[in-house]
């Protein structure tokens, strides 16, 4: 359930594509940053907080990972796949990058920048890092549905 894009539950959200996939690997990227699993996406305890928005705080604070890790420069991997599965999650689908972006971010070269929050309240008039006053209208090809 927690790997679910969310527009495969709303169509409000954009059309199921490629980067509905996209999503779902950013999920298991967060997941082996803390090896936690993600089991859903709300918590039951409502002084919980929701994984990937508890990594998204940490990262936008400055803290540490809180993980262990077995060498100095795992930190860093662990960092970079952080921010990297934060990009692949945010909410709208044209707002994630596409899998060969994924690959060259996670392959390093260049610093990542935090991308914008996919967990706060964000009207379809918001803009995000990756395109600035983007169109919401944006259509991605849609995966058919198999019979």
């Amino acid at each position: 359930m927690g790997y679910i894009a969310p527009e495969v539950f709303s169509g409000n959200f954009g059309n199921v594509s490629y980067k509905s996939d996209v999503y779902s690997y950013g999920m298991v990227l967060l997941e082996m940053v803390g090896g936690r699993k993600n089991i859903g996406s709300t918590t039951e305890n409502t002084n919980e907080v929701y994984y990937p928005e508890w990594i998204y705080n940490l990262l936008e604070e400055g803290e540490d990972l809180r993980i262990h890790v077995g060498e100095e420069g795992d930190a860093k991997i662990a960092k970079r796949l952080a921010i990297v599965g934060l990009w692949c999650i945010q909410w709208h689908p044209v707002d994630r990058p596409s899998m060969k972006r994924v690959v060259q971010m996670l392959e390093g070269g260049e610093s990542l920048t935090m991308p914008p929050n996919p967990f706060a309240s964000q009207g379809p008039t918001g803009t995000s890092a990756i395109a600035p006053g983007r169109n919401l209208n944006i259509q991605l090809e849609a995966i058919p549905e198999l019979e």
